[in-house]
């Protein structure tokens, strides 16, 4: 059974939602499925906005026939190659016999690798960054956003209509309602964790060239946002925009603490929820999460978010505790840059985690230390609040100074 939505009178959402996945990218975990968004412009000429993954292939092909009603499809503009919005691809080319592909040189190179023993390259109009192309009565204009986040990706603006089809860009994780509509939600109530964690977690890394990407846009007189993940962006477009400016900088969010701690026996954990109090008397903002049992794509938004990062390790196998390391490490391969990160280490008879932790945070661009490493060595010893208070006091005194 077909379910499209109108966004305006030309143009029909397709998409569909799979609310049985529970990871995306089978990494990072899911709470509530995903979406796949594909949109159908009907001005002059039948033209489709990206495909969509096998997941929802079913009730997308129904909506494209819907929204076709026996007529060809003339165009396919081919936004982002990835398998989550192309793996139908093959099949409605196959399908549309007569339909053209609007591709750049890179996509068309990604459509021969993914689909081998097909030729459609008579069957591409291939554009430039920059290009404008009449489709039927609207005029587009072809944004070229390499890494955010492959290498093929493209935007495609409506001039006509002033909307902005974005691919990953603005998504967020999440299946959608029936409203599909980003205003019909409370943005930093209903919206912003997942987005948080959709861009940091998938674009993270790439965040100059999502700040160039951005200042591409930024040029053009966008109304409406149309991603290829979650909800349409019609309504104040500027809190989205600028928190992705936000993330793209690597700018904290939040002057807080986020306190990323691995427990064997509970002492270490037990630090750090004494170091969360002494934060909270001090008026300073703090968030825990533990490293064994935290999905990773939370622990990279949390880090993205706060200011100041505590890592909280016993010592294993002479070493970092091997959940804490595989997290910090995660945070340097995600780019995440321009943090005060403190450290607390523990181990009974010869604590050695802090040196792993710090030469993992010493790798990392732009990032620096606050405080005196905490050493413990006992589940009891009284002189260990002393130095958690006193790390505390640091990082309250470092915040202030922002």
């Amino acid at each position: 059974m077909y379910n499209v939505r109108k966004l305006t009178d030309d143009l029909t959402w397709i998409g569909g939602s799979d609310r049985k996945i529970t990871k995306f990218e089978n990494v990072y975990k899911l709470n509530s499925g995903m979406n796949y968004n594909s949109y159908f412009l009907d001005a002059g000429a039948t033209v489709l906005f990206d495909t969509v993954g096998r997941d929802a292939s079913e009730v997308f092909f129904e909506n494209l026939e819907y929204c076709l009603a026996g007529r060809k499809l003339d165009y396919i503009v081919v936004n982002h190659m990835e398998p989550d919005h192309s793996a139908t691809l093959a099949e409605i080319l196959d399908r549309n016999a007569e339909a053209k592909m609007i591709v750049n040189a890179k996509t068309l190179q990604f459509i021969a690798q993914f689909f081998p023993g097909k030729d459609y390259s008579s069957r591409a109009v291939t554009v430039k960054d920059g290009d404008e192309l009449e489709l039927g009565s609207h005029k587009f204009k072809f944004v070229f956003a390499p890494m955010v986040h492959w290498p093929e990706v493209m935007m495609s603006f409506d001039e006509t209509e002033g909307t902005l089809f974005s691919a990953d860009a603005f998504g967020s994780y999440g299946a959608t309602d029936g409203s599909i509509f980003a205003d019909g939600k409370n943005l930093e109530k209903d919206l912003l964790n997942e987005a948080r964690r959709y861009y940091t977690n998938i674009v993270g890394k790439y965040g100059m060239q999502t700040i160039a990407a951005i200042n591409k846009v930024s040029a053009l007189d966008i109304k409406m946002i149309c991603p290829l993940h979650s909800y349409v962006w019609r309504k104040d477009l500027e809190k989205i925009i600028g928190y992705y400016k936000t993330w793209a900088s690597y700018t904290p969010e939040t002057k807080g603490v986020f306190i990323l701690q691995g427990s064997i026996y509970g002492h270490t954990a037990n630090c750090a929820e004494v170091l969360m109090t002494e934060l909270d008397s001090r008026g300073v903002e703090s968030v825990i999460l533990d490293a064994s049992t935290a999905d990773i794509s939370d622990i990279i938004a949390m880090a993205f978010k706060y200011s100041h990062i505590v890592i909280a390790s016993p010592t294993y196998n002479n070493n970092v505790y091997s959940p804490v390391e595989q997290a910090v490490k995660e945070l340097g391969a995600h780019g995440l840059t321009g943090r005060a990160f403190s450290v607390i280490e523990n181990g009974t008879w010869a604590p050695s985690a802090a040196k792993g932790l710090l030469a993992v945070i010493e790798g990392m661009k732009n990032c620096r230390t606050v405080g005196q490493t905490v050493t413990v060595k006992s589940a009891g010893d009284g002189g260990t609040r002393v130095y958690i208070e006193a790390l505390a006091e640091a990082i309250m005194e470092d915040i202030r100074n922002l």
